[in-house]
């Protein structure tokens, strides 16, 4: 494994000779790592913790509670508190409250004005959403990638063509009565993990702790597949053909993830990232993945989400037939992957949220090799001239106390 971590540090030399707008030795010394931390983006059944000691177990539990979900054999719930929209739950957090979930809406609804209590993300995955006032205003169609900040008032969000999207909620949502002014109801984590409930749909455990349990009966009704596996679209795969490159976004608060660069370490031409959005505050790096080599052994130091798009991947204690578009996965703080591959000759592409720093060594019990964190990714981005999505709103044009948006 040493030999790819040795050859993956000449990106930086080959990168970074013509930048002059930033100060070419952190990124220099981040673009040396970046092949690695494309690689360490990867989902692989190797890890559990045995509670009470120093060191990670190196052994898997194929019968453990550990994995992904195809969202695909999963039903859509009604969502009382949006009219004409409906959710697939897929993970709920005990401990923040934080939910993920799929959302569809018909075509012609408009979301009845709201809040986010907590910051959410936002993947289109098929149709067109349309954000009608305040700052995000604009049309979002497959591949666009959205994150509102906390506090955010949401007034005339419609649906264009019916549309599903991936969310991850970080706080409750408040829906306000006809006045704007005062909330009618939430929608809490535990709405959803009770809605869940009531389906006998099993959400994906948010510890290390409950990963390495037993598996609980999964749902067992009919499913309802995605869009966007029933009609290939290049895309929602951020490889879609004919659009420009761009170094600066149009609206601050998403980006079509095809206008981004893929970013390519030469030497190891089978792994590519686009990077969304950095958090300078909390760490969060989000970016799309294109993976079609091995990851080196590592340690997730803080959880991470994936959503596939194209492609299958193949893991240990895994499906023989791998996981393919449409799976979300949920890897906990702690997570120790060895490897990882597609299994098909299609790209494996997917969503990632890497909410913490990932730890690269050669092997259980051997030396650290690298760290790497949103730091790492930061250089990067600037050294690829990739534009990153904001994290908060200007002023207070998208909070409680705000005036009805224009």
């Amino acid at each position: 494994m040493m030999h790819r971590l040795t050859a993956s540090r000449k990106l930086g030399r080959r990168m970074l000779g013509p930048l002059t707008h930033i100060d070419p030795r952190p990124a220099r010394a981040a673009l040396q790592r970046l092949s690695c931390s494309a690689r360490s983006f990867s989902v692989l059944g190797a890890h559990s913790l045995k509670l009470g000691e120093e060191m990670y177990n190196p052994e898997w539990k194929p019968e453990g509670f550990e994995g992904g979900v195809d969202t695909n054999k999963l039903p859509w719930i009604a969502l009382p508190q949006m009219p004409g929209c409906s959710m697939k739950p897929l993970r709920v957090s005990n401990e923040t409250g934080a939910f993920t979930v799929l959302i569809k809406m018909t075509k012609g609804t408009t979301q009845p004005t709201l809040v986010h209590l907590g910051a959410s993300d936002t993947y289109i995955l098929s149709g067109k959403l349309s954000y009608t006032k305040g700052p995000m205003k604009g049309s979002l169609g497959p591949g666009v990638w959205a994150y509102t900040p906390a506090g955010a008032k949401m007034e005339g969000t419609t649906a264009e063509e019916d549309t599903e999207y991936l969310a991850t909620f970080y706080g409750p949502v408040a829906f306000m009565d006809a006045d704007g002014k005062s909330v009618r109801e939430l929608l809490t984590g535990f709405d959803v993990k009770a809605a869940a409930s009531r389906s006998g749909i099993s959400l994906l455990p948010s510890t290390l702790a409950e990963a390495i349990g037993e598996r609980p009966l999964g749902y067992q009704g009919p499913g309802a597949p995605l869009a966007m596996t029933q009609e290939r679209n290049e895309a929602v795969m951020s490889k879609a053909a004919g659009i420009a490159q761009i170094t600066e976004l149009s609206n601050a608060h998403f980006v079509d993830t095809n206008a981004i660069p893929w970013i390519v370490n030469p030497d190891a031409p089978d792994i590519g990232l686009k990077i969304m959005r950095i958090s300078t505050e909390t760490g969060v790096v989000s970016a799309m993945v294109r993976q079609n080599g091995q990851a080196p052994p590592h340690y997730h130091l803080g959880p991470a989400d994936f959503f596939i798009t194209s492609g299958r991947m193949g893991y240990r204690a895994g499906p023989p037939e791998g996981y393919g578009p449409g799976t979300y996965m949920w890897e906990p703080a702690g997570a120790r992957h060895e490897s990882t591959q597609r299994i098909t000759d299609e790209d494996l592409i997917y969503t990632a949220n890497i909410y913490g720093p990932i730890q690269f060594d050669s092997g259980v019990g051997t030396p650290i090799l690298d760290v790497l964190s949103w730091m790492t990714y930061l250089a990067g981005a600037k050294a690829f001239k990739s534009p990153l999505i904001a994290s908060t709103f200007p002023g207070d044009q998208g909070t409680l106390l705000a005036k009805s948006m224009q």
